[in-house]
């Protein structure tokens, strides 16, 4: 039977996870500042809105959210063919949202430093409790049981984890508050709700899903005018700790992800993993190494603010790719299409970077979701060549494996590999690795790899934290 499993999609999450943890593990302001957020420049760390263009660490979220929505084809497409109502799935939505904002709450107040200042034992050993518990939270527990049974130890969990946050005596005079959550997981379940239920309206209509956006796009720009009704929509919010609506902003990366999810689902139904003649071989590797290198130049010329060299070199690699495009094949039909949606969105992020001051993720301006959404469409070519055709199992693997326990990688770090390095003693080894920008790297890429170790691990054991 064909393996329809969408590995490119896996890989193409997992290194969007992994280079979170990166990007929040690297020391702090002793390396260059294209290794931080862009308006996050060493040496103070201080957010300043001046600074313009992106990095690397810019594209890790945008990336993610892509791939949420590119798995929203698999997911909710695979349970209506199964004949699930819209209703149950509606309710599934819902609930999956809720569980990521309780998830996003949880985590904040259970991180070792909001619970102890100074950190200390009884800080470290309550984030790894709260690792613990939330398997039972999260995880389908692997032993046979009835369903009433797994409810209730799943209620359980839920409940030993309120009376926790509700009771804990956390640090500088600090309470417990639905408002203080992550705020990364809660653009998420945002993401979550709205990209879903609008995926699965319009799942047969995929000008309907992007006909939403420009209205999206008028509220925001209506509500600079104070007093309009648009005004009012953006200021309004039932429950505030969860929704408001400036967080839609992100499903100008989320709805174009959900697009690129339905091309690779058509081309996973008749896929080849072969190259049939040596002309298809040499423009796969030419296509590989183009795309790459149009993410690689975009954020040298975006960051170094050298826009119009940026655009004509970015047109160039586009001419190429149409070119190397024009060969006959089921894969490289099914990389002209993401070729053509990225191609789109870039230059339309690129003629929009002026606008707003300049590109940036925060204030997030709107080339930035567009640029964004343009790379990622690229990124989802590189993957598919890796993944799907090459099969660089030692490079994509890990990456793979990350990407199916996302939440176990993404709190691994402050919930498990810092208490543990304190609690025996070395974490201050980690000290070292503040005197110089290569030794910074390397703290990085240290404590990364003990992440993901951890969620690769419980992906090789079938332990799936899921919401």
């Amino acid at each position: 039977m064909k393996n329809n499993r969408a590995h490119s999609l896996d890989a193409f999450r997992g290194y969007a996870i992994v280079a979170m943890v990166l990007s929040g593990s690297i020391a702090s302001g002793i390396l260059p500042g294209w290794m931080y957020h862009a308006q996050i420049p060493p040496p103070l760390g201080i957010f300043d809105p001046t600074v313009l263009g992106i990095t690397w660490v810019d594209l890790v979220f945008p990336f993610f959210l892509f791939a949420m929505g590119a798995a929203f084809p698999f997911s909710i497409g695979n349970k209506l063919e199964k004949g699930e109502s819209r209703l149950k799935i509606v309710w599934d939505c819902l609930l999956r949202g809720f569980r990521l904002t309780f998830f996003a709450i949880f985590i904040q107040h259970m991180y070792p430093w909001v619970t102890s200042s100074p950190q200390d034992v009884h800080s470290w050993l309550l984030a790894l409790f709260a690792f613990v518990l939330m398997f039972p939270m999260f995880m389908r527990i692997p032993v046979k049981m009835s369903k009433w049974l797994r409810r209730g130890t799943q209620l359980s969990a839920y409940t030993l984890g309120i009376v926790i946050l509700l009771t804990v005596n956390y640090a500088n005079g600090r309470e417990f508050s639905l408002s203080y959550s992550n705020i990364i997981i809660l653009v998420l379940a945002n993401m979550s709700i709205f990209g879903s239920l609008i995926y699965l309206f319009t799942i047969n209509n995929k000008w309907t899903r992007i006909a939403i956006l420009p209205f999206i796009m008028a509220t925001f720009l209506s509500s600079k005018t104070s007093g309009s009704w648009p005004a009012e929509i953006m200021n309004y919010s039932p429950i505030p700790w969860i929704y408001k609506f400036y967080y839609l902003k992100y499903l100008f990366i989320v709805i174009p992800g959900t697009i690129a999810g339905e091309y690779l689902k058509e081309w996973l139904q008749h896929k080849t993993e072969y190259i049939s003649s040596r002309s298809e071989k040499t423009s796969t590797i030419l296509i590989l190494l183009l795309v790459i290198g149009i993410i690689v130049f975009n954020l040298y010329g975006l960051y170094t603010r050298q826009l119009t060299l940026n655009l004509f070199v970015t047109i160039s690699i586009f001419i190429c790719l149409i070119q190397l495009m024009k060969i006959e094949s089921p894969n490289i039909e099914y990389w002209k299409k993401l070729f053509n949606a990225g191609a789109y969105l870039l230059m339309l992020g690129l003629f929009l970077e002026a606008y707003e001051g300049g590109i940036r993720k925060d204030d997030s301006t709107y080339s930035y979701y567009f640029v964004t959404a343009g790379l990622s469409f690229m990124a989802m070519i590189a993957f598919s060549i890796l993944c799907d055709i090459y099969h660089y199992r030692k490079i994509v693997k890990p990456l793979e494996m990350a990407g199916k326990n996302p939440m176990i990688a993404y709190v691994a770090t402050n919930l498990v590999v810092m208490p543990i390095l304190n609690l025996i003693g070395i974490a201050s080894l980690l000290d070292f690795f503040q005197q110089n920008a290569w030794l910074g790297f390397i703290r990085g890429i240290i404590i990364t790899m003990l992440a993901s170790s951890i969620a690769i691990g419980f992906t090789k054991l079938k332990w799936f934290w899921r919401t």
